[in-house]
């Protein structure tokens, strides 16, 4: 497996790496597209460089790239005062092999590379792409583990039947998933909506399933912290699933995405939060979504690259007090 720091060490003699050296990985991790390597890790990241299915402004399909290439070399998190990388085995499994133009050819890329991840027992981060990507990400945890709570941190529900009269878009992933049973209706939160879609159906459709949904209003009235804790009791002790989707925050802070809605969270509710989901309750997989990236210097990267790191942090956080995660069994 091709470890970028070691090589790095090798010819200069020391651990500093400038981070816009060398390979593109996420938080310059080593790097493998070999199945056999996923034995013993903890957790991989995953692109899903796709955004055939989006309905407003297009571009996220350069949001994984975007992303890695908003990492810095270090990992210790100063008010967890923990370091990821030395508590969890962490790789980067790089890209799905996904197919311009063919989006359902691109979801059985995605299902089966993450599927891979899940596999082995390691957990999936995958980096998006619009989206509709998470559908396939769910399915694929869920043939792992069973169906899965869901936290979804999102401006819009996604939660529509269909969207200009098509199934397969970005604004219907969960409903396929909870009417597929890969998510569990009754352990499913959303947090951060706000704005003018979807319209009363859909919302009806939510209520009469036990999905339950928190509005920025109620973020503003039991803040973060109160919303967060009543999200981890009613997804409760099951393996889970985290999606953010990042219009869940102000576009003051994250402008480079496809379908902005004033009104949302602060990064700084929006680390946090991600950071105690990923600590309390039993992932299986997580992604983060809709970052089309705007220039050099982006700062939706940025946010987005903050939230994996506030996620794995999260995971080493609930490693150091209860031990390791149980694995999925290794399929043969």
């Amino acid at each position: 497996m091709l470890d970028p720091a070691e090589r790095w060490r090798r010819y200069h003699g020391h651990d500093w790496k400038a981070s816009w050296a060398g390979l593109l990985t996420f938080a310059d991790l080593p790097y493998t597209e070999d199945p056999a390597d996923l034995e013993g890790v903890d957790v991989a990241v995953v692109g899903a460089p796709t955004d055939e299915l989006v309905t407003n402004v297009p571009g996220t399909r350069y949001g994984p790239r975007a992303i890695r290439a908003a990492n810095t070399t270090a990992a210790y998190h100063l008010e967890a005062r923990l370091d990821w990388e030395e508590a969890l085995r962490v790789i980067d499994y790089g890209d799905a092999p996904v197919v311009p133009t063919d989006a359902a050819a691109s979801h059985a890329a995605i299902e089966a590379t993450v599927g891979e991840v899940a596999r082995a027992g390691a957990m999936p981060i995958v980096l998006g792409g619009d989206h509709s990507i998470t559908e396939p990400d769910v399915r694929a945890c869920a043939a792992a583990h069973g169906p899965v709570g869901l936290v979804h941190f999102d401006a819009h529900t996604d939660t529509a039947p269909t969207v200009y009269g098509q199934e397969l878009s970005h604004g219907t992933p969960m409903y396929r998933l909870v009417e597929r049973g890969h998510v569990a209706p009754e352990r499913y939160v959303q947090i951060g909506l706000r704005g003018w879609w979807p319209g009363e159906a859909v919302l009806r459709w939510q209520a009469e399933r036990g999905i339950t949904s928190f509005f920025m209003h109620d973020v503003r009235r039991l803040g973060v912290d109160g919303v967060v804790e009543r999200a981890l009791e009613i997804v409760g002790d099951g393996p889970a699933f985290l999606t953010v989707d990042i219009d869940v925050l102000d576009p003051a802070f994250a402008p480079g995405t496809g379908t902005p809605e004033p009104g949302g969270m602060t990064p700084l509710e929006l680390l946090a939060a991600c950071r105690t989901v990923a600590e309390r309750l039993r992932l299986v997989g997580a992604d983060v979504v809709e970052v089309a990236p705007t220039g050099l210097v982006d700062r939706t990267a940025l946010v987005a690259e903050r939230i994996v790191r506030e996620v794995l942090t999260g995971v080493a956080l609930a490693r150091a007090a209860n031990g390791p995660a149980p694995r999925a069994p290794r399929a043969r």
